[in-house]
C-alpha cells in the first residue's frame, strides 16, 4: 500500500527558569574556547550533543524537557552551571589588568578587522582552514586583551564542506546549507531598532543586504548576507557558499565584504580609527573608504593617503600565483559608478591594482598601495613577502622595503587541552593565565613531575585513539569492509594501551604540504616502523579543495599506500577533517609532521597547537618552525637546497626525514624506564610546551599587532585627519612633486675621502645633489657601513649628511657628513639619496632611491 509524504515538525522544550542563562551561553562564541560550557551541554545529552555538531543553540531546541526539568532539580549539575555561569561573568565583567599596550588606546579608538573567513568552532561553519582559524584566534584574543575591536565578514549558507572517502581513497564532497536560526547570530538593529541593511553598487543595480552581529567575549563580529527576497536569485547567490562560483561571483563577493563592510560600520555609528585588511579578499574596502572622503571634499590622491594611514595589510600568501587577481575590463565593469564618484579616469583607477606580473587587476597590490603598514605571518614568510611585493618598491632591495611580520600564533584556551588547563591550575595556581607571554615563567615547566605529565599525554592519547577507532569504524563499514579487516586496521588503535609511537599529519591537502613524502622509499619506510617491539603509527586527515585534482590524487595516493600489506594498521586516513577532530589530533598524537616545500609554508598553526599540548614537531625549517626550533624541542628537516628540482629535493628531504625517524624518533620514544616511559622524551615534550606557548600564542601575536601597528596606525590617522585632512593633503601633494623629480636626481662624489685613517681620527665626507627643483629638505642623504663579512642590510650602520649650501660653481647642493669610525679594520660604505619627510609612515615608503 502507498504511503504518504513524510513531515518533520520540531518540537521546543521550555527552559526552566534556574536554567535560562543556557541561552546566553548559547549565543556568545565564548563557548568556542571554554570547554566546560561545551561540558555543560554535553552532560545534559551526550548523544543529542554530538548528533547536533557540537552547536548548543541547536542543541537547546531539541533536548527533551524532561531532561531540563530534572537538571534545573539536580544539585550537582546546577552547581556546575553556577560555575561555569561564575567563569563567564568575571571574563565579561572583570576590569582591564594592568600593563598592557591596550591601555594606550585613546577614548573614541576602535579597530576593524576585516577577513573573508572566521574559524571560531565547528558549530559555526563560515570557514574553510588556516585562514578562518586564525582570523578566529585573533578575534578571541582581541577579545581576551579588551581590544577596542570589532570583525567584519560575510554570512554563508554554506560554509566548506563536509568530506567522505571511498574505499577509493575518492574525496566526496558535500554541502549543506545552514539554517540562520542554527547560529549564534543576531539581526544588528539600527537606531530606530529596525533591522539594519547596506546596499551595494553592482552593474546596472543595487544589492541589500542584511547585517548580523555575532558575540565573541567581549568583541562584536558583523556579517553580511545577500539572500534577501528583494535581490535577484543570483545577487542572492553572493553570500551562499564560502569561495564559491566563478570570478564574477568572487568579485562580487569581495565588493560586499569590502565595499559594503564599510557601510555596515557606517550604519552602526563606528568610526575605526585603524583599519585591518587581512588577506587581499577585503582590499575594496580602501575604494569605499576613499569615496567617503572625496565626498567631503579631498582630492583622490589626498583621500587615498588619508585612508592608508591608519590602515593595515597582512598578507597570507607564499607565491604570487596565490594572490587574488580579477580580469581589468571586469573590474571596470563593477566599479565604472565608482571612478566617476571617485573623479578619477580608468587608467588612474586600474593602476591601483597592476603589478608587473600580469595585466589582471591585483587585490594584493590594491591592498599594499591603501595601506602603510604591512606583514607577513612569520619570519621567512616576511622575507618572501619583500621580494613577492618588491615592484611596490622599485627602486629598494627587498630587504629595506616596508613590508614587515608577525608571526602567527594559536588561541591557548581554545587549544590547550582541557587537562592541561586542569594540571597547570594545580601545579601553579591559576596566575599562570596571566602569564602566557612570559617565556621564563614557562621554565616552571620543569617542576611538574615526569609521572604525571606522562599521565595527561598518555589520557589525551587515549581519547584521541578513541575518537580515531570510532571514525575508522565509521568509515570501514560505510565502505562495506569487512570485520576481520577492520580489526586488522585498529590493530595499534587501543585507548587502554595507548603505548605505540603515533605520529599526525593533518592540515589541506595540497602538493606543497608534500603529504605523501614519507613515502618516498616505501622499504625503507616499512623498515623502521615495523620491528614488532617498536611500531609506529602514523595518522593522517585534511581536505583537498575539491578543484584541485592533485590535492585530492594525494588522499588517493596515501588510501593506497594504507591498503599496502606492510602498511596496514599503520597508516590510517581518517575523513571529515574539522575543528573538533583537529583538537584531538594535536592534543593526542606523540609526533606532528609537516614537511612542505620550503618556502611555502608562509607560517602554518597546527605545529602550534601540537606543541603546546606536548606533542613533539618533526617539521622542515619553514613557516613559524623556523623560529620555534631550538635544537632541544623537536626535530628539524633542513630543507634542501631551493635550486634542485622536484625529484631531487624530495629524495635529498625525505632522506633526512627517514634518518631522524630511524636513529632518534623511533629509539627516544622507546627508550623506556622502569616507570614505562622515556624520560629523554618527556625532557624534549616538556621542552616543547615550555618554549612554544608563551612564544606563539595568540595574545603575544595581537600584542605585536598593537604595539608594532595598531597604535601607530592610530595615530597616524590622526595626524593626517587633523585640520581638515591638511597633513594627508600636504603628503599627497609632496608625493607628487617627489615623483614629477625624481628621474633627475643625481648624486656626485666632490672627492675621494682617504683610504686609511688612525682609530679616533673623522673623515669627512661631500656630496653635490643635483634636484631637480625639489629642495634640501625633502631629501635624506645618508652613509651606510659595515664590515665586509656581512651581507645583510641590517648590519649596516646608517650615518646622515646634513645640507651645506649650494656648490658655487655648478648650482648642485652640497651634502657633507664628517665621521670617526668606531671600529678598526676593513669597512665597507655605501652613500645614497632618498625622498624623505616627516609626515611620511615609513621612511622608505616610496620605494625610491639613488645610489652614488
Amino acid at each position: 500500500m502507498k504511503q504518504g509524504n513524510t513531515f518533520v515538525i520540531e518540537v521546543n522544550p521550555k527552559i526552566p527558569r534556574k536554567l535560562l542563562r543556557l541561552e546566553e551561553l548559547a549565543n556568545n562564541l565564548w563557548y568556542g574556547w571554554d570547554k566546560p560550557t561545551r561540558t555543560l551541554f554535553a552532560r545534559l545529552h551526550p548523544g543529542l550533543w554530538d548528533a547536533v555538531g557540537h552547536n548548543p543553540k541547536v542543541f537547546l531546541r531539541r533536548v527533551d524537557e524532561k531532561r531540563l526539568v530534572e537538571a534545573a532539580e539536580d544539585q550537582v549539575f546546577l552547581a556546575t552551571v553556577n560555575r561555569v555561569l561564575s567563569a563567564y561573568d568575571t571574563y565579561h565583567n572583570e576590569p582591564l589588568r594592568r600593563g598592557g599596550n591596550h591601555e594606550q588606546f585613546k577614548e573614541g579608538d576602535l579597530i576593524a578587522y576585516f577577513c573573508a573567513e572566521f574559524g571560531f568552532h565547528e558549530s559555526f561553519p563560515i570557514y574553510s582552514g588556516g585562514l578562518g582559524i586564525l582570523a578566529g584566534d585573533h578575534c578571541k584574543s582581541a577579545s581576551d586583551l579588551r581590544l577596542p575591536f570589532v570583525a567584519v565578514g560575510l554570512l554563508y549558507r554554506q560554509g566548506y564542506f563536509s568530506q567522505i572517502i571511498d574505499g577509493e581513497g575518492n574525496q566526496i564532497a558535500t554541502y549543506s546549507d545552514s539554517d540562520f536560526e542554527d547560529l549564534p547570530i543576531l539581526p544588528a538593529l539600527g537606531e530606530d531598532g529596525k533591522e539594519m541593511h547596506v546596499y551595494v553598487d553592482l552593474p546596472g543595480r543595487i544589492v541589500k543586504a542584511n547585517v548580523w552581529q555575532v558575540r565573541v567575549g567581549h568583541i562584536m563580529l558583523y556579517l553580511l548576507d545577500t539572500d534577501l527576497e528583494e535581490n535577484t536569485p543570483e545577487d542572492r547567490n553572493i553570500t551562499h557558499q564560502l569561495y564559491g562560483g566563478d570570478s564574477n561571483m568572487r568579485i562580487m563577493q569581495e565588493i560586499v565584504l569590502g565595499v559594503g563592510g564599510v557601510r555596515a560600520l557606517r550604519a552602526l555609528g563606528l568610526k575605526p580609527t585603524v583599519w585591518h585588511i587581512n588577506e587581499g579578499y577585503a582590499a575594496f574596502l580602501v575604494l569605499e573608504r576613499a569615496r567617503y572622503l572625496v565626498a567631503e571634499g579631498l582630492d583622490f590622491a589626498s583621500a587615498l593617503e588619508a585612508g592608508a594611514g591608519n590602515t593595515v595589510f597582512t598578507t597570507h600568501t607564499p607565491v604570487p600565483a596565490g594572490h587574488d587577481h580579477f580580469a581589468e575590463n571586469t573590474v571596470c565593469d563593477y566599479f565604472q559608478h565608482m571612478c566617476h564618484e571617485l573623479k578619477i579616469s580608468r587608467e588612474v583607477f586600474l593602476a591601483l591594482g597592476r603589478t608587473p606580473d600580469g595585466p589582471d587587476f591585483n587585490m594584493t597590490a590594491l591592498a599594499l598601495r591603501g595601506s602603510r603598514f604591512h606583514n607577513g605571518v612569520s619570519r621567512i614568510h616576511g622575507e618572501v613577502s619583500s621580494r613577492i611585493c618588491a615592484s611596490q618598491w622599485p627602486q629598494l632591495v627587498p630587504e629595506e622595503n616596508p613590508m614587515s611580520y608577525v608571526t602567527n600564533g594559536v588561541h591557548m584556551p581554545t587549544f590547550l587541552a582541557q587537562e592541561w588547563i586542569d594540571l597547570f591550575d594545580n601545579q601553579f595556581g591559576y596566575q599562570w593565565r596571566h602569564n602566557l607571554t612570559e617565556q621564563g615563567y614557562w621554565e616552571r615547566i620543569d617542576e611538574i613531575p615526569d609521572h604525571l605529565f606522562w599521565s595527561v599525554r598518555q589520557s589525551l592519547k587515549s581519547q584521541m585513539l578513541e575518537l580515531v577507532r570510532f571514525r575508522i569504524s565509521q568509515q570501514h563499514f560505510r565502505n562495506n569492509g569487512s570485520e576481520a579487516h577492520l580489526d586488522r586496521l585498529l590493530k595499534h588503535i587501543d585507548p587502554l594501551n595507548p603505548n605505540v609511537l603515533t605520529i599526525g599529519f593533518a592540515r589541506r591537502f595540497a602538493t606543497y604540504k608534500r603529504a605523501a613524502l614519507l613515502f618516498e622509499d616505501p622499504t625503507w619506510l616499512s623498515q623502521i616502523i615495523s620491528e614488532a617491539d617498536r611500531p609506529v603509527l602514523f595518522i593522517f586527515a585534511g581536505k583537498a579543495h575539491p578543484a584541485d585534482r592533485p590535492g585530492q590524487d594525494l588522499i588517493r595516493h596515501i588510501q593506497g599506500m594504507s591498503h599496502m600489506p606492510e602498511f596496514e594498521g599503520k597508516v590510517l586516513l581518517v575523513e571529515g577533517y574539522d575543528m573538533g577532530l583537529a583538537r584531538r589530533l594535536v592534543a593526542g598524537v606523540d609526533v606532528w609532521l609537516n614537511n612542505p616545500v620550503y618556502p611555502l609554508e608562509a607560517s602554518g598553526t597546527s605545529g602550534i597547537k601540537a606543541g603546546i599540548n606536548g606533542a613533539i614537531n618533526f617539521s622542515v625549517l619553514d613557516g613559524w618552525w623556523g623560529e620555534g626550533y631550538d635544537g632541544t624541542n623537536g626535530w628539524a628537516i633542513k630543507p634542501a637546497p631551493t635550486y634542485m628540482d622536484d625529484y631531487r629535493r624530495n629524495k635529498e628531504d625525505s632522506q633526512t626525514f627517514y634518518e631522524i625517524l630511524q636513529d632518534r624518533i623511533v629509539p627516544q620514544y622507546y627508550d623506556r624506564g622502569k616507570m614505562g616511559y622515556s624520560a629523554e622524551w618527556i625532557r624534549r615534550s616538556k621542552r616543547s610546551i615550555g618554549t612554544l606557548l608563551p612564544r606563539f600564542n595568540s595574545n603575544r601575536m595581537v600584542g605585536e599587532y598593537v604595539s608594532h601597528f595598531y597604535l601607530q596606525a592610530s595615530r597616524q590617522g590622526e595626524l593626517y585627519a587633523r585640520d581638515g585632512y591638511v597633513n594627508a593633503k600636504n603628503v599627497s601633494a609632496w608625493k607628487m612633486k617627489i615623483l614629477a623629480a625624481w628621474e633627475g636626481v643625481e648624486i656626485r662624489r666632490l672627492y675621494t675621502p682617504k683610504k686609511r685613517i688612525q682609530f679616533g681620527d673623522k673623515v669627512r665626507f661631500e656630496v653635490a645633489l643635483k634636484l631637480n627643483g625639489l629642495a634640501p629638505e625633502d631629501v635624506r642623504v645618508e652613509l651606510m657601513m659595515r664590515r665586509p663579512n656581512r651581507n645583510e642590510m641590517k648590519d649596516y650602520l646608517h650615518f646622515s649628511f646634513s645640507f651645506q649650501g649650494l656648490v658655487e660653481a655648478t648650482g648642485e647642493h652640497l651634502f657633507t657628513l664628517d665621521l670617526a669610525p668606531d671600529r678598526c679594520g676593513h669597512l665597507d660604505y655605501k652613500i645614497r639619496v632618498y625622498p624623505w619627510q616627516e609626515l611620511l609612515t615609513h621612511p622608505l615608503e616610496m620605494g625610491l632611491m639613488v645610489w652614488l
